[in-house]
C-alpha cells in the first residue's frame, strides 16, 4: 500500500512524516510529495496544513494541476483522504482568515474565527483539550471517548450538514474537530502530536 504526504509547502511536516512512518513501520510505503502522478497512483493520501487558510490555498493553488489532482482523487475516484488542521478546513466552501477565500468545496461550510467571547477564550487555542465523540467514526477506532487532543489554531470549521461531525471540542462553543463524509476524514487537532490516543488514529486512517 502507498500512502502519500501532500507536500506543498505549507509549513514543517516533519511531525506527521514521523507519525505515520513510526505507526506504518515498513508494512505501508510512505511518501512525501507533490509530485502528481505519485498522488494520482496512491491508496490513500494525507493532507497536512500549517499556516492560514489563505496561504494554504494559494500553496495548493501554486502547484500546477495538483487541486484538479486532489480532486479527482478524492471526489471522483472517493479514495481516503486525511486532513490535519487547516488540511481539514479547506474541505469548506469558504473561509474567512485574512481574507475571504474560496476552500474546496468537498464539504459544505465555512471557516470563521473562533468566538473569543471578548477576551475570555485565548487565541490561538493551544495545547491539550478533551473531545467529545459524536459519531462512530472509523478513525476513532479503539479510541476512547473524552481523549485529550493536541490543538493550534483560532479559526473553526461550521459544516452545514450536522451528520460530518464526529467529533467536537468544548473551547468557548462545541468547536468541530473531526468531520468524516464517506472517504473524507479529517482532524482539527494534531493527531501526530497527541500521544498514544492520536497515534491509534493516526493507524486506524493506515488500515482502513
Amino acid at each position: 500500500m502507498n500512502i502519500t504526504i501532500v507536500d506543498y509547502k505549507s509549513g514543517n511536516i516533519s511531525s506527521v512524516i514521523n507519525s505515520f512512518n513510526e505507526v506504518a513501520k515498513d508494512k505501508v510505503n510512505i511518501k512525501v510529495t507533490s509530485d502528481l502522478n505519485n498522488i494520482k497512483s496512491s491508496d490513500k493520501l494525507v493532507l497536512p496544513g500549517q499556516g492560514s487558510f489563505k496561504s494554504c490555498v494559494d500553496a495548493l493553488n501554486n502547484i500546477n494541476g495538483l487541486v484538479d489532482t486532489l480532486n479527482e482523487f478524492t471526489i471522483d475516484n472517493k479514495k481516503p483522504l486525511l486532513g490535519i488542521c487547516v488540511g481539514l478546513q479547506m474541505f469548506a466552501d469558504v473561509g474567512y482568515e485574512e481574507t475571504e477565500t474560496n476552500g474546496l468545496g468537498w464539504i459544505s461550510g465555512k471557516v470563521s474565527k473562533i468566538d473569543n467571547q471578548n477576551g475570555k477564550y485565548k487565541l490561538p487555542h493551544i495545547g491539550w483539550n478533551e473531545i467529545n465523540i459524536m459519531k462512530d467514526s472509523k478513525i476513532f477506532k479503539d479510541v476512547e471517548n473524552k481523549s485529550h487532543m493536541y490543538f493550534v489554531h483560532s479559526y473553526e470549521f461550521i459544516p452545514q450538514d450536522k451528520s460530518v461531525i464526529s467529533a467536537t471540542t468544548d473551547y468557548s462553543s462545541n468547536v468541530v474537530c473531526a468531520v468524516e463524509k464517506e472517504n473524507i476524514f479529517g482532524t482539527q487537532f494534531h493527531p501526530e502530536k497527541s500521544d498514544k490516543m492520536g497515534l491509534r488514529i493516526v493507524e486506524n486512517f493506515i488500515t482502513l
